[in-house]
C-alpha cells in the first residue's frame, strides 16, 4: 500500500503554520498536530521540517515566541502572529487561492 501523505514545500508549511497559530499561540508540537488533525493525517510534519520553519519565521519577524507551560505543564516556547504574520498570512492566503484555482482550471480542462 502507497503513502497517502503529503511532503510539504516550504512556502506551503509556512502558511500552515501562520494559520495554525492565527488564533491563539501554540507551541510546536501543538502546531503540527493540529495540522495533522484538520488534514486528517494527510499532513504530518516533523520536527526536522517544523523547527527550522518556525525559527525561520521568527527571524522574519512574522511571528514570536514566548516561554509558557504546556497542556502537560512541560515548558515550552508558544508562537504567536505578528502585524507583519497577520498580513503575510493575508497575502499568501489570497496567492494560495489564486494558484488553486488556476490549478483546479486547468485540470478540469481537458
Amino acid at each position: 500500500m502507497t503513502d497517502q501523505r503529503s511532503d510539504l514545500l516550504q512556502g506551503t508549511l509556512d502558511l500552515l503554520i501562520l494559520r495554525t497559530i492565527a488564533f491563539e499561540p501554540k507551541h510546536g508540537w501543538a502546531i503540527a498536530q493540529r495540522i495533522q488533525q484538520i488534514s486528517k493525517d494527510v499532513l504530518q510534519v516533523q520536527q526536522g521540517s517544523l523547527y527550522p520553519a518556525l525559527h525561520r519565521l521568527e527571524r522574519q519577524g512574522l511571528i514570536v515566541a514566548a516561554w509558557g507551560a504546556s497542556e502537560n505543564n512541560r515548558r515550552a516556547r508558544f508562537y504567536r502572529l505578528t502585524r507583519a504574520g497577520r498580513k503575510r498570512l493575508e497575502d499568501e492566503r489570497a496567492s494560495w487561492e489564486r494558484l488553486s484555482t488556476a490549478i483546479a482550471a486547468i485540470l478540469e480542462t481537458a
